[in-house]
């Protein structure tokens, strides 16, 4: 099970920053001016869902939320819209890694590769310096004992 969690952050590598950036971008884009909103919409603690709706859509175009969301009327509630923000963004990208996990050991191996060994194991049975080329620096040794029989698959130029 461990090298799946490897393997999915391994490959998914540039998406975890894509990931980060698209956070940064939305929290700007969107949480700021959702968290002014509200607190704009709020009138003695009751909540207009029309003037919500109003101010929401200025606020997102104008832009000017993100330097106001910092004042001490808004702070409290843009934290409490970004920790909620996060917690959803943050289940829906462990859904798409999740997703994303390899579905074996031995996905995205090439076939007839020496990929499945690792530190030299495949020279248990194959040689490093001489014999029969299998493949760049994996030899079969034609002093073994035993079958030394190979299987080509491919083409044979001859002119």
């Amino acid at each position: 099970m461990n090298y799946k969690v490897k393997k999915t952050l391994k490959d998914n590598k540039k998406s975890m920053i894509l990931i980060g950036v698209l956070w940064i971008i939305l929290t700007i884009i969107l949480v700021s001016p959702i968290a002014k909103s509200i607190v704009d919409a709020t009138d003695n603690g009751v909540f207009a869902l029309g003037k919500f709706l109003t101010e929401i859509f200025q606020n997102i175009v104008s832009f000017n939320s993100i330097t106001q969301i910092f004042n001490a009327a808004y702070i409290g509630t843009f934290f409490k819209t970004l920790l909620w923000f996060s917690i959803f963004y943050a289940i829906c990208t462990t859904i798409g890694l999740f997703r994303s996990k390899p579905k074996s050991e031995y996905a995205d191996i090439e076939h007839g590769s020496s990929d499945w060994s690792e530190g030299g194991e495949q020279y248990k049975v194959l040689s490093k310096h001489k014999g029969i080329l299998l493949a760049q620096e994996n030899y079969l040794p034609v002093d073994k004992r035993g079958n030394v029989n190979v299987l080509v698959v491919g083409r044979f130029w001859f002119w």
